[in-house]
């Protein structure tokens, strides 16, 4: 009897150990609970609210019934934040496989009235909080319940000059749910619908977009060009929709702007708040993309030289996921879901055994979404759940040795989740570029642990590969979504701009930083990335280029730290629900993040690397 073949794809999640279903009376229990307390909350405001409009004069003496309401306020949010939370996760996670599951959409609608007035009644705390006198806020802060939240609150009071009255900060809150949160939903119906005709062979085949993605990460450049084709001629027909939905996003953004600097008296400007959710200044940013830039002809090396290895001149927009090519007579067939785990499992135990079990564990318990589905929304995450705090990966994984990097990628998220689960809620948040170290020094271990496995140049080419695209995707194209954002909320402010004028200025942000290396650009790209439409954050790109460098800046010191690396690495992701972005790394790294010599240095890591993939690329050829 002959062995069955590997199955390639991932498997189905297990969500069974949060809710048995989207209409379960475990869900309903919840938020019953949910509604007592905000009811709670409700009453206890009484204290807080007449005390907001001259919250500047207060004293610990006039103050003292507050604060005491303020740490019980405290207490019950912190419990709601989980029951309200985990019902939308919940949801979420199951509209990421089937984009029509009616009964996760009807609790998605369900939770939108219950999360305005958890935001609204949440509301006077924070302003609390942010305006009240340093010395009441102490006070407040000097009780062991409340004081793990101190970073928080610390980092909040950073913006209190923005906030408007509380009826208004309300009314925002309010009007969000069917104003920019709607447009944001809206794309994410679209995205999970949508599908599109894809010429594999000579067959014209149609697919949801997900599954189409998946195909531009096969070997066949041809393939890999007819999948990006059809699926940005699938977007251009809704290019009309994406545009009126970007443009409401940015457009209500720009006019909270406006709003907050009339109250601040100085402008507010669109950056601010991405900067102060991703806890860096705007001196660090402004360092991190001038080395960046500094890096693009390394980039553009690189890109060319992926090109080369396909007996192109040019890289193309549908090369951003492309495996290694693959050499007459070596035709190796996808990677095996469970190949991959235990690739994964073994470079994460090289670091640390523990690291090597977690990705066991994750696997065991069916905390990964793997599968391939014609109604799977397209993309990948990491999740998790805050009462059981455990998390949860989604991806569509179909073999691709891109795909490998992308579940080692996720699968560092989850880890970072995991050590901070025993930490105060409060400390348990943190901000998108951190938010990025583990899930990029995944990645780097994996394709460290797999070269030092290579037993053939072409083994090694495939290993090698992965670390140029990324050197591509992080230095080149992360600057461009940059680049297009920046551009694109500039000109929004005048007006609501075009469809045709966002394909030009899409294109344009390709080739300032790809150049000649690119053949052209991709006009759609401003339609087909989710990340433009996240209505909750903003600019989610910059994050990863900060995070791509940090990683390669925590990686190289692994030989240095020796025995000590991994509990400081350790302490280091525990940190990062409480500390700024700059002071973790001049605590655990003994680095100054706002100047270049630290991203300099990481970013010149790279080059012996490229010289060595452009060696195994020359190799090839001459074969």
């Amino acid at each position: 009897m002959m062995d069955s073949e590997p199955v390639v794809q991932g498997v189905g999640w297990d969500l069974s150990g949060e809710y048995p279903a989207a209409d379960s009376a475990e869900i309903d229990a919840d938020l019953e609970t949910v509604g007592t307390l905000l009811a709670d909350i409700e009453r206890r405001n009484v204290a807080l609210i007449p005390l907001l409009d001259d919250a500047a004069s207060l004293t610990i003496e006039s103050a003292d019934d507050a604060i005491r309401e303020a740490r019980e306020i405290f207490a019950r949010i912190e419990r709601a934040r989980k029951l309200v939370g985990d019902p939308e996760t919940y949801a979420e996670c199951c509209l990421s496989v089937d984009s029509q599951d009616e009964q996760a959409q009807a609790l998605l609608g369900r939770l939108q009235s219950i999360n305005k007035r958890f935001d609204e009644l949440a509301e006077p705390l924070g302003q609390f909080l942010d305006l009240a006198p340093e010395e009441v806020v102490e006070s407040y802060l000097d009780d062991p319940a409340v004081a793990p939240a101190r970073f928080s609150v610390e980092h909040s009071r950073r913006r209190r000059h923005e906030l408007l009255p509380l009826a208004e900060e309300n009314l925002v809150t309010g009007l969000g749910e069917d104003g920019i949160h709607a447009w944001g939903r809206l794309y994410d119906q679209l995205s999970g619908t949508l599908t599109c005709e894809v010429t594999v062979g000579n067959e014209l085949r149609t697919t949801g977009i997900a599954e189409a993605a998946g195909l531009m990460q096969k070997p066949d450049d041809k393939l890999r060009e007819n999948a990006w084709r059809a699926i940005n001629a699938a977007w251009d027909e809704h290019a009309e929709s994406c545009a009126a939905a970007i443009n409401a996003i940015a457009g209500w953004r720009l006019e909270m702007c406006r709003k907050r600097s009339a109250r601040a008296g100085a402008t507010v400007h669109y950056l601010d708040a991405p900067l102060h959710a991703n806890r860096i200044q705007q001196e660090t940013l402004d360092t991190v993309l001038k080395v960046a830039e500094e890096g693009i002809p390394l980039a553009r090396r690189a890109a060319l030289l992926q090109a080369k290895a396909y007996g192109k001149s040019h890289y193309g927009p549908w090369d951003n996921r492309a495996p290694a090519p693959v050499a007459d007579g070596e035709a190796g067939g996808p990677i095996a879901y469970e190949e991959a785990l235990d690739l994964i499992a073994g470079a994460y135990g090289e670091v640390e055994p523990a690291m090597g079990d977690f990705v066991r564990m994750m696997a065991e318990k069916n905390w990964i979404e793997g599968t391939v589905g014609p109604r799977k929304r397209p993309g990948a995450y990491c999740t998790g759940f805050l009462k059981s705090r455990t998390p949860r990966v989604y991806m569509t994984y179909t073999g691709g040795g891109s795909d490998v990097i992308t579940l080692a990628h996720e699968l560092g998220h989850a880890f970072h989740s995991w050590v901070m689960r025993d930490l105060p809620d409060s400390q348990r948040r943190y901000g998108m570029s951190i938010a990025e170290t583990a899930s990029t020094f995944g990645e780097t271990i994996v394709r460290d642990a797999l070269l030092r496995r290579a037993d053939s140049p072409s083994a090694a080419l495939d290993i090698v590969w992965e670390e140029a695209a990324a050197l591509v995707t992080f230095i080149l194209n992360i600057p461009t979504r940059f680049e297009f954002e920046r551009n694109f909320h500039d000109a929004r402010a005048e007006r609501p701009v075009l469809p045709r004028e966002l394909k030009t200025m899409m294109s344009a942000a390709w080739k300032k930083w790809y150049g000649e290396s690119i053949g052209e650009g991709d006009p759609m790209f401003w339609a087909s990335k989710l990340h433009f439409y996240i209505s909750g954050l903003s600019f989610y790109n910059f994050p990863y280029l900060f995070g791509y460098l940090f990683s390669l800046g925590v990686y190289a010191r692994r030989e240095a730290f020796g025995d000590e690396f991994y509990p400081r690495y350790q302490a280091l992701l525990r940190d990062t629900g409480r500390m700024t972005t700059e002071d973790l790394a001049d605590k655990h790294l003994g680095v100054d993040l706002t100047q270049p010599d630290f991203w300099r240095d990481t970013l010149a890591m790279m080059e012996p690397r490229i010289d060595h993939f452009e060696a195994l690329v020359n190799a090839q050829a001459q074969s």
